[in-house]
């Protein structure tokens, strides 16, 4: 009987495995790839969806021809617990599906506890399917009323960006609703320069963006900032902090303190050689990496080329994140800002350059670019170890 490699989630790192077995036609191993939903929404072009400069189909990937290129079968269905010593993973509907291989590429979730007294005025940002299902009825919704209003409850990257999309679409379809970002007493991005600050709080007060430094807990009626002032608003996008998924904390995987996968710079578990962990789900022991979508997709390749080692007892190889990661900020219009260490910059071209960056994201896990690369490709698939380890017994 053939071992199986289990892929537990539809995230970026995954999709260069996938691109990367479909280059290998004999694996010598069963693949499933488990994932909620047959296409994935890219993240990095949800605020240029926002303010409708993308259509939803630009902006996701069909996960489907992916793994069908790469002899992988997809079983649609949610996770809700890992037994690793017994290496069994627990679905939803209560099927269970053994391993003798499990990647972990299922992101974070929202943490937005203190925001709950809204009610059915929350939308998190994540899961992105259900953002993605909710925004076009919130810009009905803020359409057809006059006084119609929306706070943004997060300061990092994802809450500029978000506040800034929801204010130009807005704009364009009702000019009457007004936008609130609230942030700690900290204020915006924290982590990036002070130019980067400057040149995103210029904007967003140039957008007409009413940005708020005080904490925030929901009620009834929208928001209490911490300063006393009651917010009542129409709805509350929560792009606050992550938390990791729940069900992990009985997976029997080593944990950090937040409850996150403890991984070594292979981004393998410390605790068991034969499951792997990459993106906002683990937490890395030898340096401290941003949950960012940045990581991910560069841990892509080197993931997918572990896990094939992995398969044949092959040495690993390390992923070593870069000091400075590159953030392309949207700021709504069709306009950016760049933040990369301490530099800054923004204009036109930047939004230009993080469109093309985006786009080619997307055609790179196309059907049509999938079958170009493997035209060219064709018979030059290189082996991928050369020295055993024993890794899986």
């Amino acid at each position: 009987m053939k071992k199986r490699l289990i892929l537990l989630g539809g995230g970026h790192a995954h999709l260069s495995v996938l691109a990367k077995f479909a280059d290998h036609p004999n694996l010598g191993f069963e693949v499933i790839l488990v994932t909620e939903r047959a296409f994935q929404h890219y993240s990095g072009m949800l605020p240029g969806w926002m303010a409708g400069h993308y259509s939803k189909p630009q902006a996701q990937i069909d996960l489907r021809p992916l793994a069908a290129a790469a002899r992988v079968q997809l079983v649609l269905g949610q996770a809700i617990g890992i037994n690793a010593d017994e290496r069994r993973l627990v679905l939803a509907d209560q099927s269970q599906l053994e391993y003798d291989l499990l990647s972990i590429d299922v992101g974070s979730e929202i943490d937005a506890a203190w925001l709950e007294m809204v009610g059915a005025r929350l939308l998190p940002v994540k899961p992105l399917e259900a953002f993605f299902s909710s925004w076009p009825k919130v810009l009905q919704e803020a359409g057809s009323k006059a006084d119609y209003s929306l706070a943004v409850v997060g300061g990092g990257a994802a809450g500029v960006e978000l506040a800034m999309a929801a204010q130009f679409a807005f704009m364009q379809h009702a000019p009457r609703a007004e936008v609130h970002l609230v942030t700690s007493e900290s204020g915006i991005l924290n982590g990036h320069a002070a130019s980067v600050k400057k040149r995103a709080m210029k904007t967003l007060i140039k957008a007409g963006v009413t940005v708020h430094r005080h904490k925030a807990v929901g009620t009834p009626e929208g928001l209490l900032l911490s300063d006393g002032t009651a917010l009542a608003v129409d709805k509350v996008i929560a792009a606050t902090g992550a938390r990791a998924p729940v069900w992990l904390t009985l997976s029997k995987l080593a944990l950090d303190a937040s409850g996150y996968i403890t991984v070594d710079d292979t981004h393998r578990s410390i605790s068991h050689r034969e499951v792997f962990a990459v993106g906002d789900v683990c937490a890395r022991q030898d340096v401290k990496m941003a949950r960012s979508g940045v990581h991910a997709v560069r841990a892509g390749p080197v993931l997918a080329q572990n896990l094939l080692a992995a398969m044949q007892g092959c040495d690993l190889k390390p992923y070593r994140p870069r000091r400075h990661s590159l953030y392309l900020l949207a700021c709504g219009t069709r306009y950016a800002i760049a933040s990369w260490g301490r530099f800054s910059a923004e204009g036109a071209w930047v939004w230009r350059w993080k469109d093309w960056i985006d786009r080619g994201f997307i055609r790179r896990f196309s059907p049509h670019q999938r079958s170009a690369l493997k035209n060219t490709n064709q018979g030059m698939a290189q082996p991928w170890c050369t020295a055993p380890n024993r890794m899986i017994k």
